[in-house]
């Protein structure tokens, strides 16, 4: 065998090169372990690195590595003792540190080492009644904390999902002490808080509570209770020991020492909000791994044991964890997991589950999309089809799915198809032309269909739905600025026309800033006034940067300085606003980049962003484009990542005020002893050192004092654009919430005189609505776009195929927008919620938005209920 050890152990249990083409894993089991049999003399230490690195990365091979780790223990016994030793430090380490990952995955390995004899089975049942005391510890009232449930949870499913493993074994070897563990565990969730993930669904359900679905911990015992009951066998995972069985049982078993769990962290206060934050902080550090997605229906999905799917779903999870640097290999281990039956269908249900999990996934949407383009061309006779079958069975619910949900659909899907050659079979939706213009499923195309665009050329997008030709009024307006001053015959003398005009003379003549600000000072604003000097240089300049985004980057940063100078104050900015999107109408991605440039630049602030996509024309798109929603996004993301940043160069900087501290007495203190030498010279005391020496250290000790001085200055710097950028979030978090709560109030039904709350998706004409305008309660619906001239304004319309009236859509996608930020920025507005609950959720705020606010938040109401 050419294969050296470390590639054999890689990848054993594949069907490779490496070992022949062959599948037989007792045959691989062979010849690796002659393989380091050989080497073992001469790499000892190497391959115990190895190999307790392929067990932590390559988790899904844990039960091969257990019989090579039980067949070098019949040899070896000191070196499999380094093993179990070093593995238990590591696993009383990652318990101190919280590093989920490797907690439940060292419970694994050590499961596996227990079924090849390497670890006494004992040992294993009293590491599992560790993390059960710590579990029910926590719940406690009195000694624990029950907010951190989380994290007593965690315990309770490292020990669930480590069962498949070894639950064979310890119901073999000790039957009586397994018991009691299973006895444990189902006392622990007999006393657990049932927890409600409704707003962490992909998608939205009318009842709003749920109280008979199981969550995750509920349903993982219920499949290791029907394990049980089938006598703990497991087809998913594989069992190589068995094998060796006669091999094995001669060698030495190990004990493992004790672990311990860190205590509880015990609650200060009763506070209703402190207690929230304590909740939100232990979601975090012990988040949900898995939220299923059941995409397809049961006669599509392969039909295996709940446990083999809960371990499948275990070993995708863990490949796309290890390996979300290197796609090739993430795609070449998801296709060879060692099962001995078909899971594409599972596999794209759980890769879809984590894209879409909410509140954020794992890792980058990107990386989903690079693992799904892989799969398809790893196997292209199964998986394409699968993706297929995904894709039209999410867009059948997409009226359901979660506003954020949406969005990352909508940009997964166009990115894929731009891998695809942009082939799609359109003409299967080009009935959702005869939709109304805010049906989702419309909407959802036409999304797609702008984000082609960015991603290629209007032609290209165009040609590839001409199957579907109806759809080509879905198609973005062809992409290109709209000059206000464009010259022509008929127009070119007016003011505007000349004034624009004479600043591109100047701009290309490289007049200076201040020329250019002289010469609007003295030649517009005196005569036309500020705002139409905002309107010929804010549309000037855009057009002299249309060409690219290098252009318009270009065109900001050298006459940036002229804008701001004309935007003194939000009005003017909301007006800037106006004319960047009247400038780029045809294209939201241009429109979206300038204003985010902006903003950057400090044109524009956050706030004033904030109320211009929350001015009349804006609102008024909210539920039929994601223009609005796009701007507003980058801007609270920005604003926060900004946050983030300065925070890192804080820590940054205060380890380098240490370092410059540590530096600065050291050579202060070198220079003290050097003075303080000192010989007789003429009878008198001289310095002993030579005074070139002397120089050279009092020049050291002083660079290290001012670098000391400037970091420090760097430091205190820092922190005062921290404290800026903290205080400028808080009032940026107060309007964006009471801009939510104005719009709503203005368009939400009334609660009926009984208290019932209005079922938006009922489409029910009889809604007692908020006594407005009719051209405002309506949306100003009209007959363009395939609307009905028969559809009712707030009722139903069902000729077309979607019963939701239009004002009944907005007050949706507005309450999903609503929850989605309230989710995505948890953080940030626990850490204001009191001001939040004095100035904004306060007095009578409809129902239906303190819902959608505190469920983002997974806030408790005082009766207990979580909205």
């Amino acid at each position: 065998m050419s294969a050296g050890w470390r590639t054999l152990l890689l990848r054993i249990g594949d069907r490779c090169p490496e070992y022949g083409g062959s599948a037989d894993h007792k045959e691989h089991i062979e010849t690796c372990y002659g393989v380091l049999s050989r080497e073992f003399e001469h790499s000892k230490d190497a391959i115990f690195e190895f190999l307790l690195q392929c067990a932590e990365q390559l988790p899904h091979k844990i039960p091969f590595f257990g019989v090579l780790i039980g067949l070098i223990n019949l040899e070896n016994e000191d070196f499999t003792k380094d093993i179990v030793d070093t593995t238990q430090a590591k696993l009383q380490d990652a318990l101190h540190n919280e590093n989920r990952d490797r907690i439940r995955i060292l419970l694994r390995f050590l499961s596996g080492l227990m079924c090849s004899k390497v670890v006494v089975p004992n040992s294993i049942i009293e590491t599992f009644e560790t993390l059960l005391s710590s579990a029910a510890t926590i719940l406690d009232e009195e000694t624990g904390n029950p907010s951190w449930q989380p994290r007593a949870d965690f315990y309770v499913y490292c020990i669930l999902a480590s069962l498949p493993w070894g639950g064979p074994e310890l119901f073999e070897q000790v039957p009586d002490e397994f018991e009691r563990v299973l006895v444990g565990i189902q006392s622990y969730i007999s006393i657990r808080r049932h927890f409600d993930d409704i707003a962490f669904s992909v998608f939205e359900t009318d009842e709003g509570h749920s109280p008979n679905k199981k969550d995750f911990m509920e349903d993982l015992w219920e499949r290791i209770q029907v394990l049980s009951r089938s006598g703990w066998k497991v087809k998913s995972v594989p069992k190589p020991h068995l094998s060796f069985e006669a091999q094995l049982v001669a060698g030495k078993s190990h004990r493992l020492s004790p672990i311990s769990c860190p205590p509880p962290n015990l609650s200060q206060t009763t506070s209703e909000i402190f207690k929230g934050q304590e909740k939100h902080e232990a979601d975090l550090k012990y988040p949900q791994r898995l939220r299923r997605l059941h995409i397809f229906p049961t006669n599509k999905a392969e039909n295996m044991q709940p446990v083999d799917r809960f371990v499948v779903e275990e070993c995708i999870l863990d490949v796309l964890l290890f390996f979300n640097g290197c796609r090739k290999e993430c795609a070449f281990y998801l296709v060879s997991l060692p099962v001995s039956f078909r899971y594409e269908y599972l596999m794209a249900e759980t890769i879809f589950s984590q894209l879409l999990l909410l509140p954020n996934p794992p890792f980058r949407p990107i990386y989903y999309t690079l693992v799904i383009i892989d799969l398809c061309k790893a196997l292209p006779g199964a998986f394409p089809s699968v993706v297929v079958a995904a894709v039209h069975a999410l867009f059948d619910r997409i009226s359901n799915m979660d506003m954020e949900c949406r969005t990352r659909l909508i940009l997964w899907f166009s990115h894929h198809l731009s891998n695809f050659q942009f082939i799609w079979p359109w003409q299967e939706w080009s009935y959702v032309k005869d939709l109304p213009k805010w049906a989702p499923q419309r909407v959802f195309v036409q999304e797609v269909l702008e984000r082609e665009v960015r991603l290629s050329y209007f032609e290209k997008i165009k040609q590839s739905i001409e199957d579907a030709a109806d759809l080509e009024e879905l198609l973005p307006p062809k992409s290109g600025p709209s000059f206000k001053f464009l010259s022509d015959e008929s127009n070119e003398n007016t003011d505007g026309h000349k004034l624009s005009k004479e600043l591109v003379g100047m701009v290309r003549g490289k007049k200076g800033i201040r020329d250019i600000m002289l010469w609007v000072e003295e030649h517009i604003i005196p005569t036309y006034g500020a705002e139409f000097a905002l309107d010929v240089v804010s549309q000037t300049l855009l057009d002299i940067g249309s060409k690219s985004f290098t252009h318009l980057i270009t065109v900001l940063e050298r006459y940036g300085q002229i804008i701001s100078k004309l935007c003194p104050n939000e009005e003017m900015q909301l007006l800037l606003m106006d004319e960047v999107s009247a400038y780029w109408k045809n294209s939201t991605q241009m429109t979206a980049i300038a204003i985010d440039r902006m903003m950057g630049y400090r044109m524009i602030s956050n706030l004033a962003i904030v109320k211009w996509v929350f001015s009349p024309a804006n609102v008024e798109q909210f539920h039929v484009s994601d223009r609005p929603w796009e701007i507003l996004r980058n801007a609270v993301s920005k604003t926060y990542n900004r946050i983030s940043d300065l925070r890192k160069e804080i820590q940054s900087l205060k380890k380098g005020l240490e370092v410059a501290k540590e530096t600065s007495a050291k050579a202060i203190k070198e220079l003290e002893e050097a003075k303080s030498v000192l010989e007789i010279v003429e009878g008198q005391p001289a310095p002993a050192e030579r005074p070139g020496r002397l120089r050279r250290l009092q020049a050291y000790a002083d660079k290290a004092k001012q670098e000391e001085v400037a970091t420090e200055e760097s430091l205190e710097a820092k922190a005062a654009l921290l404290a800026r950028a903290l205080e400028e979030s808080k009032e940026l978090l107060k309007l964006l919430f009471k801009r939510f709560v104005d719009v709503l109030t203005e368009r939400l039904p009334t609660v009926s005189a009984d208290g019932e709350i209005p079922n938006l998706r009922a489409g029910d004409q009889n809604v007692n609505f908020v006594a407005q305008d009719l051209e405002t309660a309506t949306m100003e619906i009209d007959n363009e776009n395939g609307t009905d001239k028969n559809s009712e304004p707030n009722g139903q319309n069902t000729k077309n195929g979607y019963n939701v009236g239009e004002l009944e859509q907005w007050c949706l996608c507005t309450l999903g927008y609503l929850k989605s930020f309230s989710r995505q920025y948890a953080t940030e507005i626990w850490s204001h919620i009191a001001m939040l609950d004095e100035e904004v959720f306060v007095g009578d705020i409809h129902p239906l938005i303190r819902r959608a606010a505190f469920s983002g938040l997974c806030r408790f109401t005082n009766e207990g209920s979580q909205l």
